[in-house]
């Protein structure tokens, strides 16, 4: 599977921003896709992750309530919609394929090559 993401940029803090992954490669639809970020001198965190059939859902509670993920198996793409954003959400987005909707980074299977998301206050 290889990933691709995208929809990343500089937006002001309360602001909103909608990330996308498009997969190719191997069948999408089988796996779990997610989200995960890493800030400049921190180690890579989970977000975000959605079952195959887009019923589970499981976030970071630092992002409950803000940022939703969705999938659209027709179209081979996993969103990231994220509202009301926070300079600490800065950071690049990476999107993943893996296992489970409560994997960690070395849980997953494949990583898309990341895009920045900058908040300013």
């Amino acid at each position: 599977v290889q990933l691709q993401a995208s929809g990343g940029g500089l937006v002001q803090a309360g602001g909103s921003l909608r990330l996308s992954c498009a997969a190719s490669g191997r069948t999408f639809s089988g796996y779990v896709m997610g989200w995960f970020r890493q800030a400049p001198g921190k180690e890579r965190e989970f977000v975000a992750a959605i079952s195959w059939s887009g019923g589970s859902t499981n976030y970071a509670d630092p992002v409950k309530g803000r940022f939703s993920i969705s999938r659209d198996n027709a179209k081979n793409t996993v969103y990231l919609q994220m509202n009301s954003l926070k300079p600490e959400d800065t950071a690049v987005y990476f999107c993943s394929a893996q296992g489970s909707i409560r994997a960690t980074p070395r849980g997953v299977d494949y990583w898309g090559q990341g895009t920045l998301v900058t908040v300013s206050s």
